[in-house]
C-alpha cells in the first residue's frame, strides 16, 4: 500500500500479482490429520476471485509485480499511467485479458501456506 502511494498519479487502481490458493490446501495446512468433506459451493460463495475483469482490460496496464487499472475520468492535466512516479514502465494487456485466481500461474501449496501463517 505504501509503495503504491509513491507510484501513483491519482485515480488508478493497483492490483498486486499475488499467488492463488485452494481452500482444500489451506485445510490441509492447518489441520492435516482432520478429515475433510467437500459439500459443494454455498450461496454467495465464489470458486474464483476476479481482480481484473475482461471488460476492464482496455484500461489495464501490466508492470513487473502489479497491474494498474487506469481511471475512466479525465483530469485537466493528462497523465501517462504507463510510467509510475517511481519510473517503472508498464504496458497494455491483451484486449481479452482477465486476471483471476482461476488463470493465475502462481499457486501456494500447503507448505507455502504454513510459512505465511
Amino acid at each position: 500500500v505504501l509503495k503504491s502511494l509513491k507510484r501513483m498519479h491519482g485515480g488508478e487502481i493497483f492490483v498486486p500479482k499475488i499467488p492463488s490458493m485452494k481452500m482444500t490446501d489451506l485445510a490441509k495446512a492447518l489441520a492435516p490429520n482432520i478429515p475433510t468433506k467437500i459439500i459443494g459451493i454455498r450461496p454467495g460463495e465464489k470458486l474464483h476471485e476476479v481482480m481484473i475483469p475482461k471488460d476492464e482490460s482496455h484500461l489495464a496496464l501490466e508492470f513487473e509485480d502489479f497491474f494498474i487499472i487506469q481511471p475512466t475520468i479525465s483530469f485537466q492535466t493528462p497523465k501517462d499511467y504507463t510510467l509510475t512516479k517511481l519510473h517503472e514502465k508498464g504496458q497494455k494487456v491483451a484486449p481479452d485479458f482477465e486476471y483471476s485466481s482461476h488463470n493465475n500461474n502462481q499457486w501456494l501449496e500447503p507448505d507455502d501456506l504454513l510459512k505465511l501463517l
